[in-house]
Parts: structure tokens; sequence; C-alpha cells
């Protein structure tokens, strides 16, 4: 719980930062209103950055106009991704907004086309075709995980249409083709983080378990247990089980854990956020009181939710966005605080915000919304200043190097330990 003082400061915080991004406040207004809150220099940094150029004295930007520029962006908002796409879809609709209030993209409004993947492949395939074929969309970025994008992604290759994958980290989805992208870094990269930080606490022995019907659990803990037992780390996999997406149940599996004598150090679990707050949960009850360590996939309010004060003791990877308290990373928390109502609820929100703001960016860049034009633009990108990093695609490569953030639960709170490259990445 935040105190008093917080809460009060929260909301003329979140007011300033709306007035900025939409032009209410002038550059000598939002200093104004900062020091009277108090705020740190970083912060109101960040919200001069956000002026735009019409309060900073210069011409006003014109207002979009003509055909729209449609931007399809297939997500679950319901099922078992439900809780980190819509926060996602969220993130996309704020930028959306933000790009059409400072002149839209080329001149031209931005149109955002949402459709409800219902977390089911085969409904994933057909809102892909309908984004495609009915809507008649000339970019798309969306989804969060590798077997919705494995689904959506190769009906945009075939109509050559760039898609940018704002969450799945396997990978094995740039393989689809040359207009498929992704905004995060690879599931191989935050394995790595996760190994080499298990290493670094002296924890030798771990037992696994991960979802098998899912690409994503099944690349993070390959990709795990391939730099958990490399040489300088020398770790041990004493136990692997699995359970599929959707089940309940994790009893089985976490009583053959406790039988395991000797304990492992701790316990590796490879699982998607709508069952992993119900697996830790499980665990604890079972007497399991030792470290469990995962994906981004636990970066999900269900995990407090449904773990309670058993999420404790609990360690994640993730991506930079919302834990960092950097000027980028704080205002847009804020901005978000100040369109919803609320925090954003997972860092999911922060990647579908960048996903849009860096198609956009690349669109602009070259200079229509010819689908090779833009891909080309993609391909090209250096530098480009996210919330959740900056992002650059070497040659040949549709994956950016990004670093990882590494987080500690405890009584179901989130703290930021370290923002890390590891120093050894399996190979993809």
């Amino acid at each position: 719980m935040t105190n008093g003082r917080e809460s009060r400061a929260a909301a003329p915080v979140s007011e300033i930062v709306a007035g900025t991004l939409h032009g209410q406040y002038d550059r000598r207004a939002v200093i104004r209103r900062a020091m009277a809150l108090g705020l740190a220099a970083p912060l109101v940094a960040a919200m001069l950055e956000a002026v735009p150029v019409a309060a900073q004295g210069a011409s006003p930007a014109a207002a979009p106009a003509g055909d729209p520029i449609k931007l399809g962006a297939p997500y679950n908002l319901t099922g078992g991704y439900a809780s980190i796409d819509n926060p996602a879809a969220n993130g996309s609709r704020l930028a959306v907004k933000e790009i059409n209030a400072s002149g839209g993209v080329l001149g031209r409004p931005l149109e955002i086309i949402i459709e409800d993947g219902k977390s089911d492949v085969p409904t994933i395939t057909s809102v892909a075709k309908k984004l495609v074929d009915e809507d008649g969309v000339d970019v798309m970025a969306g989804l969060t995980d590798t077997s919705y994008m494995l689904a959506a992604g190769p009906v945009a290759q075939e109509a050559g249409i760039p898609f940018l994958d704002v969450g799945g980290t396997a990978p094995l989805i740039t393989t689809v083709g040359d207009y498929i992208f992704m905004l995060p870094f690879g599931d191989n990269v935050q394995a790595a983080v996760s190994a080499e930080f298990a290493h670094e606490q002296g924890w030798k022995t771990a037992a696994l378990l991960l979802d098998e019907a899912m690409d994503y659990t099944k690349f993070l803990a390959k990709y795990f247990k391939d730099r958990f037992t490399m040489e300088d780390i020398g770790g041990q996999i004493v136990s692997e089980l699995s359970y599929s997406m959707g089940d309940t149940d994790f009893s089985a599996q976490l009583t053959e854990f406790v039988n395991l004598n000797p304990q492992p150090d701790f316990i590796f679990i490879s699982a998607n956020p709508g069952e992993i707050g119900t697996i830790v949960r499980q665990a604890r009850d079972l007497g399991l009181t030792m470290p469990i360590v995962g994906g981004d996939g636990y970066d999900t309010p269900l995990l407090a939710e449904l773990g309670g004060d058993a999420a404790t003791n609990v360690y994640f990877t993730t991506h930079q966005g919302i834990y960092d308290k950097t000027p980028v990373s704080e205002a847009f928390n804020a901005a978000y605080q100040a369109e919803y109502g609320k925090p954003p609820e997972a860092v999911f929100a922060a990647l579908g915000y960048d996903g849009i703001k860096l198609m956009s960016d690349a669109i602009t860049r070259a200079g229509t919304v010819d689908g090779a034009a833009v891909r080309d633009a993609l391909a090209a990108t250096q530098g480009f200043a996210g919330v959740t990093g900056t992002i650059s695609y070497e040659p040949g490569s549709r994956i950016p190097s990004k670093s990882v953030a590494l987080i500690k639960v405890t009584d179901g709170k989130n703290e930021l330990l370290k923002i890390v490259v590891p120093e050894v990445v399996p190979e993809a």
C-alpha cells in the first residue's frame, strides 16, 4: 500500500504528465507545477521532452487528415493471456492517442483495430486473416506469446504486411519470414540471466516444471537448462516434470518435488501468466519453501492475486519499462495512470506502447505505408529510445539486443534487483 502522502501526490503528477502530452501546458507551466510538487529533476526533464512543439512557441502540428493508416493489433483480451494482453492493448491505445495528438503519421491519422484472439491459436489465425482481408490493415503490431505469433505471423508474411511482435520472446518467431520483427529480447537471453543469477547465489541444483503445451514455456525451459548446465556454471537438473496450460491442480508434480532427497536448491518453473500464481500458492502450501525462479510470464497481476502472501522468495526476468526509475519509464507510468486511472498492471503495457511508437517511426522514415518499404525501415532501426529500452536491429537480425530486468517478489510485491545483460547466451 502507498502512504497518504504518496497517494495525494500521484494524482497531480499524473495530471501534469497528461496535460504535457496533450499540449495543455507549456514548458514554463510544467516547471512551475513540478517544483510545487517537489518532483525529481529527471522526471521533470522527461516531462519537458514530452511538451509538444506547439507549446514551445513553434508552429503547431497540423491535425491529421485524409485516410487513416490502419494498424491491426491482435491481442488476447480474454482467456489465459488476458492478464498481460489487456495492459499491452491499453499501452497501444495510449500510444495511438499521443501520436494523433501530435499530428498523426505522415500527416494522416493512425487508426488501431484491436481484435480479441481469446487465447486460442485457431482464433488468432482467423483474427489475423480478418485484419488483413476485411479490414485492410497496412501494418500490424501486437500479441505477447510465441505460439500466437506463430499462428498470426504467416498470415502477415504472406500478405507482405510488416508485423511487430510486442511480447512473444522465442527467437523462432522471426523465422516465419522477413516481415516479422520482435520488439523484446529472446528467451535465450532472459533464461541465461536466470541461470547466471542462480549461479551467483550459489544454487547448484534445480527442479524444473514446465508447460509442455506452449512454445514459450518449452523454449524458455530449454534455454535455461542449456545455460545452467554449461561447464562454467555446472548446475544440475534433478527432476523435470510438466503440465498443460489450463490445468488447475499441480499437486502431483509438486509432491514429487517434495519427495526429492536431497531437496533442490531452487525450482525453475516455466509458466504462462494464467497458471503461475496458482502453482506458487500450491507449492508453498505443500511445504516447498525454496526459491522459485522463472521468466516474464510471471509479470502479471495474477501472481499476487492468486499467489497472495505465498508469492515470496520468487524471482523472475522481465522487460525494462515500469520498474526502472528512469525519466522515460516514470513519464510513461504517470501517463498510463492519467489515462486509465491506475498504474500499469504489467510491463507488457510498456511493450504495447513501444510497439506502436516504433512502427509509427518506421512508417515515418519509410515515407509510405508500402509494406516492403516499412519492412526495410524497421530493419534499419538504430537507437530507437523506447520505454522498454533502446532498440536496434543488427544486419540480418530482427531481434533487438536489450537488457533484462531481474525482479524479486516478496509477499506479492515486485522489486527490481538489477538490470543485466547475460555473460553467455545459449544459441537460438
